[in-house]
């Protein structure tokens, strides 16, 4: 069934992506598109996962130098039956996270900074534990492969002028009218996908993570504290990648608070509740609570992975 989907998924984004290079170039811009999209399928499917942790800087993490995180994120795994990820940590104030990947075998998480400091222990396994619900979903290759195929198409789009327009040219059969096109239509319709794929995905991995953790109160708690400081903390990384924002727990862009069509993440409060009726229903897992938000906590500091500019010591946070 995944793999049916993700094959459908590309194939409606090579026709999209096709689509927008007729518009702009007629046949001959069409099949430069074929080939670029077949090209960027390929590469996308092998790497896509290493463009994404570059994108935002992401560091690589062991039992060494941050042995609380890797420690939970081993023992999740174990809970899931999943291999073990490759672990990794980004610099970002926003609390945030997100999974990638082709497949289990090959699939890496990564945490904000912000995370690690803003959420308890407990609640930053429930965001971990939704990453790797994503892995075992095999959703993290049709994330990755949506992210790289609808930049490139907004990408694309960018150009049209560059490309076509003219009335004279004769490649161009719509002229500015499919300029106009490929610059405002395609682009949606490459967000309108994410966004579908997205907001069905995360209700999913927010009940398998819940399973994974053992307590749907941690995964809801920290849903509310990213979900808040989402609000007003920028992620400057996701803002110059707007495609990968469907990637994470909670959508990291600004301005994105409703739930609709246009939202890339169901509604929090929604995605809140049906936690806490998974909770109140029998769940049998973990009745341990979550701490709450002022209980005192240890001074410990992110883990140093050499991320600081110009020699700085990493910031403070709750993992050594």
């Amino acid at each position: 069934m995944n793999f049916m989907r993700t094959a459908m998924l590309l194939a409606f984004m090579t026709a999209l992506f096709m689509g927008v290079g007729y518009l702009i170039g007629g046949q001959s811009g069409m099949m430069i598109a074929f080939v670029v999209a077949a090209g960027m399928n390929f590469f996308s499917y092998w790497n896509s996962d290493r463009m994404v942790l570059r994108a935002y800087h992401a560091q690589e993490i062991d039992e060494n130098n941050a042995p609380e995180f890797f420690a939970t994120i081993r023992d999740l795994s174990k809970n899931a039956g999943l291999p073990m990820p490759r672990v990794y940590i980004f610099d970002s104030p926003q609390p945030n996270a997100f999974a990638t990947g082709r497949n289990p075998q090959n699939a890496a998480v990564a945490a904000s900074t912000g995370l690690l400091r803003r959420l308890t222990p407990e609640e930053v396994a429930g965001v971990m534990a939704h990453e790797l619900a994503h892995i075992e979903n095999r959703d993290t290759l049709t994330m990755t492969v949506t992210a790289t195929l609808a930049g490139a198409i907004s990408m694309l789009s960018n150009f049209a002028f560059l490309f076509g327009g003219s009335r004279d040219d004769r490649n161009n059969p719509f002229g500015f009218v499919g300029v106009l096109v490929a610059m405002i239509v395609a682009p949606l319709a490459a967000m309108l996908v994410q966004m579908a794929i997205s907001r069905t995905r995360e209700y999913a991995a927010d009940r398998r993570g819940a399973e994974i953790c053992g307590n749907p109160r941690w995964l809801a708690s920290a849903l509310q504290k990213i979900a808040g400081d989402a609000s007003h903390v920028e992620n400057l990384d996701a803002e110059r990648n707007p495609a990968t924002a469907h990637m994470f727990i909670i959508n990291p862009l600004s301005g994105q608070r409703m739930d609709n069509l246009f939202s890339t993440h169901p509604n929090t409060e929604n995605r809140v509740a049906a936690l806490l009726q998974m909770s109140e229903s029998g769940f049998g897992g973990s009745t341990r609570p979550a701490p709450a938000d002022n209980a005192p906590r240890k001074s410990r500091s992110v883990p140093n992975t050499g991320w600081g500019r110009g020699g700085s010591e990493p910031p403070k946070g709750p993992w050594s």
